[in-house]
Order: structure tokens, then sequence, then C-alpha cells
């Protein structure tokens, strides 16, 4: 019997983008331009493949197609659309441009590339747990793609009420580190707790929440705007992971002011398509010992001479940030190796 041929990933991914297409086709209308009316400014709510929700100067959200000039399109984009002389199968019009972005979230994806989450953020609200798991690698990953892009980052432990008194000591020593370098470090747990100072801190900003799955984002955007009633999931019993819940980012509005975007959670934040400089220069504390070093082209590993390493055996640096540091690069090598060996990727 003949070997069956196995479609490689890449090809999978292919024919489950076209038929998606073909499944869609129906809902595609080219509109003429006598068709559309004026030009109005508009910010993307959420992004559904080639539709987007877009909310209007006056409130009013639509479901609109994407000029086909359209590269890149997420939530928080401000745009501009036109609207259609009527609807048609539920699409209202047509995105035909986007504005500049002061700032925009990405991640790397190991077949796609770099992939844009979020635009015009101005807060990024790192949500973690000690349920699934309390990463700290996770924080900072987190915390260098902020310092990366230039985005204030929040940090906030969620389900503290989970936490019995000699868990919190410990828990609270670890986040310590994270104040004592200038990062804002919050609590919050499932019974509200916390709710004042995270919506304080939110008010008149744009900010997304980000983090594990699992770790209560959704439980949060649901407690901070209860009308959302978003769904919620639970932890697996046989990984001990989170579920994914959220599929794609959306932004809600707080009638206090501001914006919160809710995006997906993920397993883990990957960081290899940042220079192992870059990396570097995202732990804060590192920066005033870069470039110290007795050689210039030092990994910061086990080089002689390494001033961070130096910095961390006197105490100015923190332990258990600089092995977090060193595993980054370690991961990001794993990573950068992967992709070479995979012809797919290419």
């Amino acid at each position: 019997m003949a070997k069956k041929n196995r479609l490689s990933k890449n090809q999978v991914r292919r024919v489950q983008s076209n038929q998606t297409k073909r499944l869609h086709k129906k809902d595609e209308k080219q509109w003429e331009e006598s068709e559309l009316g004026p030009q109005l400014q508009g910010v993307v709510i959420s992004r559904f493949g080639q539709h987007a929700d877009i909310e209007d100067e006056k409130g009013n959200i639509e479901r609109c197609n994407l000029r086909r000039g359209i590269k890149s399109l997420v939530t928080g984009d401000r745009v501009v659309w036109r609207a259609g002389n009527e609807a048609y199968h539920g699409i209202s019009g047509v995105v035909e441009a986007v504005h500049p972005r002061s700032t925009v979230l990405t991640r790397p994806d190991y077949y796609d590339g770099i992939k844009p989450i979020a635009a015009n953020i101005d807060h990024i609200i790192i949500v973690s747990s000690i349920a699934p798991d309390f990463s700290r690698n996770i924080i900072d990953r987190y915390l260098v793609a902020c310092e990366d892009i230039g985005i204030t980052p929040i940090i906030v432990l969620n389900k503290s009420d989970l936490l019995d008194k000699q868990s919190a000591v410990i828990i609270d020593k670890e986040l310590q580190s994270y104040r004592d370098i200038g990062y804002q470090v919050l609590y919050s747990s499932m019974h509200g707790d916390g709710l004042s100072a995270l919506k304080y801190v939110m008010k008149d900003k744009i900010n997304i929440f980000v983090g594990q799955s699992g770790v209560g984002k959704t439980s949060l955007l649901n407690m901070l705007l209860p009308e959302v009633e978003a769904v919620t999931g639970e932890i697996s019993e046989a990984s001990g992971l989170g579920k994914h819940t959220t599929t794609t980012a959306r932004l809600y509005h707080f009638p206090e002011g501001g914006d919160l975007i809710d995006s997906p959670g993920i397993r883990e934040f990957s960081l290899w398509h940042l220079a192992a400089d870059r990396i570097a220069t995202g732990f804060i504390e590192f920066r005033p010992f870069l470039g110290e070093c007795r050689f210039r082209d030092c990994k910061h590993k086990i080089d002689p001479g390494c001033a961070l390493a130096e910095a961390v055996a006197t105490g100015k640096i923190d332990r258990a940030r600089y092995h977090s540091f060193l595993r980054i690069l370690e991961t990001m090598d794993d990573a950068k190796n992967a992709r070479h060996r995979d012809p797919n990727t290419h």
C-alpha cells in the first residue's frame, strides 16, 4: 500500500485559510463608490479575519470589510471607514485606511512571524496569579516587551485570596523585587479586593490585560464591567493550565473614562524576535552595568569580568531576575534553532 503524503503544517494552515475565505466569500461586498458615504473616523473594537467591528464617533459599532491594501489591523487601531448605502449580510461598510500607531504590542508566532496584538496602548496590565502557577519568567518577558516598545507596565497579582499566610509572605517578597526597581504592583482577588486601585490606574488610559490562560483576566473584566458578562474558563485538571476563553482581543469602555482591551491568554510569551542586547536593556536595573564588562562581546553568562554577574554577587541586581534573563536567552536560542531546522518556517 502506498504511503500517504502528509501535509506540512504550513500547507494545512493554507488549506484552512482558503476554506475560511470560501465560507466567507458570500459575506463580502464590494461597494461601488456611489454606494459609499463620506469618510468617517473610527476605532477598531475587535478584528475577525477579513472583518472588523468599528466604533464610530457616536459610539455605534458597525461590522466592516477591509480594503485589500490594509496589511495589518488590530484592536485599538484608529481608522478611516465608509458606510455602505445598506447592510449586506451584516456588513455595514468598509475600512479604507489605518492611522499611524503611537504604540503596538506584538508577539512572535512560530509560523507567521511577528504578529501585532493591539495598538495605541498606554498601560499593559500584566496579570499573574498563584493558579495555574505564579511565573516570574512570564512577568519578566512582558516587562522586557513593555520596555522595548515604551509602554508602562503594571503588575497585578490576581487570586490573592487563595494565598495562605506563609505563601503570602513568600509571594510578597518575590514581588518586592519589582517594586524595588520602580514597577507598580497591585493585588486583586476573585472577591473584588483591589478593584478600586486597579480602576484608578486605568482611568482615562487605554489598557490591555495580558497574561497566561487561567490567571483570571476575564473574571477581572467581569468585575470591572459587570454588564459585559464575558465567558470565563477553568483550570484544566489534566494539564493544570488555563483554558483559553477569550479568542480575540476586544476593547471595552469604562463609564468613568478609559478603555480596557481583553486579550487571549497564552501559555508562553516569547521574545526570540529581539536581539540579546535588547533583552538585556529590557531589564531596567541592568542598564547601569551594560557596557562595563571586561569584554565587549560579553554574553553575560559565565564570561570572566562580566559586570552583570558581579552586580548579582554584590546584591545590586536581584539574583532571580538575573536567572530569568539567562532563561530567556536560552529559550531564544532554542526557538531560533528550531525555526532554522524547520523548513516550513522559511
